[in-house]
This record gives structure tokens, sequence and C-alpha cells, in this order.
């Protein structure tokens, strides 16, 4: 955009001025902050985009509308800010659903803004129209169609306080053709909303927070459980602070991994279906647990009827719909988490001085630690084959932990929580609660659109990344310096495991031929390479990270490995499946 068109757009900020509902929808993204969308244009949204070369917002063209919706939420989950994706009706409109999903259920903060037939012909069934407000009403936070010009402005204001206020979320703005096409008087203040106001629920009154600091102080075996909350709500010292004040460890779920240092001694690691053994041990033994901007799903809990038996719950959460509704809390505290340790952490002593002494339990969760141990994987010795978690170690020790990165679901995902160490929020970006296969490559776009500074690893599975693959050619067309690394097994892998564990080994539907994802690459123009054993991980890396270019390793690995432990559906927390002392992969590498 050149400096004029920017000088323009801000001045139809300061004046109130005609324009068309084209216009003013972007006058109204630029007031709001909004330099970059993701979008794919149509006719129903073709006037927007005419209107659209004078702002100075960046416009990334995807190859699917689904990849428009990962790449806002990607954007969002790595910014802080709220993503934006533009796609037109019909077809375009519920191509995003499946990202306005994604986005619902790990609370990210979106606006999807769809293009609708004109609302002369609304309800007749024209050529491409839908009805996207209900269709995504059970995805959305809110979701708003509008038919004039002058209600678009506050329409939009609306939409992204909606998006980033309270438990941040997705919003849909559906606008028709001839509101897009009328014109209206522009008036950005006059369009701002009315203040946000909390849900009444959301207040902590002094005796809730004297009974959480009463039950911290009378507690001998406490953890807190670190959720996603504690990056959305930047309580990452607030955390911190509670856990070195009273001394107690800190579990984390997939998403609250980075929201406390990997490296620090109070960090557990992972809790849950595939988490650590002795952090779902001391969970089951804890007499008091902390829940820290983490919602208590099934991933998590295992069989809430035995889960932490003995365990007294302090729940903290901004949305009072999630108190009590899968762990009954003996004490809830409802407000935004940093808000609420600032209220809670003067009442609390440290230790020796009216707090308490966490070193009994810290000892006993080490002992536990070394008594479920087994031989991990990670250490086997360099036998020729290739194990996806020597990949991810590998890749965290070799980028130093510093590289921001973007998961697709399934297997690699979990191995990617367990040997890859985030030692700060927004470095892991993951599909957490709807599990989105094909995620990882079009939200890493929307990851280095928010951080192009920052080195950006997408790891997906050779399944996934069939999915979304298209968006290759995005990344060329952006020349973004994104890494890719397809962890391939020729299965989709976590069904595969399910099909091992649960199904007697039949493996139907499973198997996968894949293309050679090298040559893939290379055909979008990107270089490649593939790796087949560890020693080959070193400078494959190396070349990817060094390349001026995004780049792709196509690591074919082992392909029956598992990922352990791992809780089956239904089972108690502590009921794991693990590794098993003489494993038939760890066998065939002694063999050979």
């Amino acid at each position: 955009m050149t400096t004029d068109t920017t000088q323009a757009a801000n001045a139809h900020l300061n004046t109130p001025t005609r324009l068309t509902g084209s216009e003013i929808l972007w006058a109204t993204l630029v007031g709001e902050g909004v330099d970059t969308v993701f979008g794919y244009p149509g006719g129903a949204i073709l006037p927007a985009y005419d209107a659209l070369r004078k702002f100075p917002i960046k416009h990334i063209l995807v190859r699917h509308e689904q990849g428009a919706a990962h790449m806002a939420d990607g954007y969002a989950r790595a910014s802080g800010k709220v993503g934006v994706a533009v796609a037109t009706s019909g077809p375009g409109a519920t191509n995003l659903v499946t990202g306005i999903a994604t986005a619902m259920l790990d609370s990210i903060p979106i606006v999807c803004i769809t293009g609708n037939v004109s609302s002369k012909v609304l309800g007749t069934d024209a050529f491409q129209e839908i009805d996207i407000t209900g269709i995504t009403l059970p995805v959305t936070k809110h979701n708003f169609l509008v038919s004039r010009a002058e209600d678009l402005a506050a329409t939009l204001r609306h939409a992204f306080q909606i998006a980033r206020s309270g438990r941040p979320g997705p919003v849909l703005v559906d606008i028709t053709k001839d509101a897009q096409q009328a014109s209206a008087i522009f008036d950005f203040e006059a369009a701002k909303p009315r203040a946000y106001r909390p849900h009444p629920m959301l207040r902590v009154d002094e005796s809730g927070l004297a009974a959480a600091a009463e039950l911290i102080r009378s507690s001998k075996r406490p953890i807190i459980l670190a959720g996603h909350g504690v990056s959305e709500s930047g309580a990452m010292e607030q955390v911190r602070t509670l856990a070195e004040r009273a001394q107690i460890p800190v579990a984390l779920t997939l998403l609250g991994l980075g929201g406390f240092p990997a490296s620090h001694p109070l960090n557990l690691g992972m809790m849950g279906m595939h988490g650590e053994a002795w952090v779902n041990h001391a969970i089951q033994e804890a007499d008091l647990l902390i829940a820290c901007g983490m919602r208590f799903d099934d991933r998590v809990t295992g069989k809430l009827a035995s889960y932490a038996p003995n365990a007294k719950k302090i729940h903290i959460e901004i949305d009072p719909a999630e108190i009590n509704k899968n762990v009954k809390a003996e004490v809830a505290l409802v407000g935004d988490l940093r808000a609420v340790l600032e209220e809670l952490l003067p009442r609390i002593g440290t230790r020796g001085q009216g707090g308490r002494d966490g070193s009994a339990w810290l000892k006993t969760i080490e002992a536990s630690k070394g008594a479920v141990a087994v031989h991990d994987i990670k250490n086997l010795p360099d036998s020729g084959h290739l194990y996806a978690a020597h990949v991810m170690h590998d890749l965290w020790r070799i980028t130093g932990g510093s590289a921001v990165v973007v998961t697709d679901v399934g297997q690699h995902q979990m191995w990617e929580a367990q040997y890859f160490h985030h030692e700060h929020p927004r470095t892991l970006i993951t599909s957490g609660g709807l599990g989105t296969m094909g995620y990882a490559l079009p939200a890493a776009i929307g990851v280095k659109m928010a951080c192009p500074e920052k080195e950006v690893w997408v790891i997906a599975g050779d399944g996934g990344f069939q999915m979304t693959a298209a968006e290759l050619s995005t990344i060329v067309q952006e020349k973004l310096k994104i890494n890719i690394a397809v962890i391939n097994n020729g299965y989709l892998g976590m069904v595969r495991q399910w099909q091992e564990f649960f199904y007697e080994r039949n493996y139907e539907a499973t198997p996968l031929v894949s293309p050679d994802f090298v040559k893939l690459a290379e055909a979008h123009g990107i270089p490649g390479r593939a790796v087949r054993t560890r020693s080959e991980v070193l400078g494959a890396v190396e070349a990817a990270r060094s390349s001026q270019s995004a780049f792709l390793l196509n690591f074919l690995v082992e392909k029956e490995d598992s990922v352990y432990p791992m809780i089956p559906a239904g089972s108690a927390l502590h009921e794991m499946i693990r590794r098993p002392d003489r494993d038939p992969l760890e066998e065939r590498a002694e063999d050979n």
C-alpha cells in the first residue's frame, strides 16, 4: 500500500465520510488495527474485493477457504490479536466451518466475513445462497447478517469486541451484496460498541479468595493444572509466582504447554491421555488441584468417577459455564486468570513465612518419576531406523527450542508435546479441542504473517498434510520462509494405534499411499529432502534452516510405532498403557 492510501484510509477514521458498504468494511477493519486478512474472492463478496485496493490491508490469497480460517486462527494464536478470514457465499462460506469450529473449541478470537446474495433474493435458494448464520450458530460466539450499509461499521466493531472479550472465540459477519454496494455515512467513533459488560458471575469475592488461600496453605499434596488460559490471559508470571511461592508443582494441558517454562524445576510436564506417567500418578494422589484456565476435558481427566479422588479443587476460569460442568469445584473463582491470581497471591505466604512446605511432596513425585521411568525411545541407539521421537528431540535440540512449532493432529502432535520442550507461550500452535487434521500448514502461514521474524516449523503427519497441501502454493506466492517436517509412517498413525491396541490389528482403511512429498514440494517451487536415518537428521534440519526459501523434509519414520503412555477411553487417569520393557521396535533395532 502507498503512503497516500494509508493516509486516506486513516482520514476516514477521523472525519465522518460517505462510503460504500465495501469501503466501510475495510475502513472499519483498519480502525480495529487489522493489517492482514486471509481469503478467497467470489461473486457475492466481489464488491468488497474491488474496494480493497484503497486500504492498507495485506490480503493473503488462500487455495481453499478452510485454509483461510486456519490462517486467521494461527495468526491470532501467535499474535494475541483478532485474526480475519474472508470468503464468498455458498461453498466459500461453508468451507470456513471446520476452521471456525477449530477456533471455537480452543477459544481463539477470529472474525470471519462472508458475502451473501442480495437481500431481495434471500430465502429464494438463489445461486450460491446458503444460510451460513444458521449453519455456524453452534460454532460461533455470535454471528450477524448485515443487509444495510448503515449497519456495517457498528456490527463489525461489535464483532471484534465479542471475539476478544471474556472467553475469546470466533464471530461471523455475513454481508449481503447490496449492503456492500450501497453507500452510507461512515463514522468510526459513532460506531463504537457500548463498553463490554462482564458476565454477572465474573466476580471474585473476599470469601472465595480466603477459602482458596486456606486450601493452598493447608494442602500437603497440591498441583497446579495450567491450561490455555495462562497464555490467553497473560498470566505466566502470576502462575510462576504462585508455584514458586508455595512450592507447588505444575502440570500442563496440551494447549497449556509453554505457559510455564519446560526447564523450570516445578514443571512436571503434560498431563492426560498421552501425558507423562508420573504426572498422572501425581494428580491421582494429590489432595488439592488448582485449575488455572483449563476446562477439565475428557482427554485430561480420563474416567471422571475416579479422577483425583482425594483432591479438593480450586477452579479459576473466565467462563462461568465451565464451572462444575465436568468436575465439581470446592472453590470457584470466576474471572480473568491474571486478575484473579493478582488478588489471590497476596493472601498466600511463602515457605517458612506462614506458607506451606512443599518439599516432601516434591520428593515423593521425584521418586515416583524414577519408579515409573522406562527405556526412553529417544535414547535408543542409532541402528538405521528412524523414530518420530528422534525427530522431535533432535529438532528441539538443533533449534534450541526457540522455534514456533505448528503441529497437525495425530501421533506426531503427541510426540512433539512430549519431546519438544517449550519455554515460552505461543510457541506451540495446535488444534486441541476439535483435533483438526490439515490444520498445521495453513495455520503456520498465519503464524508467519503475525511473526515474520520468528523461525516457524510445521510438523504434520502424512495424512493430515495431504488435506491442505495445496497451501504450499500460498507459501510460495507470499515468499514465506516456513520449514515443513512431514512425519511419514505410511499410516493414519493414531487411528492405526487404536486399531493395534483395541481392534486386534485390523488396519482397515489406515494404510496410506502418499505422493513423493519432496517432489510435490518441488512442483510448488519448494526445495526438499528425504530423511531415512537419524544420522541424516542434523544435516537435513540445518539445510532447511539455512535455506532462504521454504523447505520440506520428508521424515520416513518407523511405520508401527505408538505413542506411550496412553489412557484407553473410559479408563482412569492412572490406568495407562505403558511402553513394554521389551518393545518389538526396540528388539528390531537391537537385531540390526
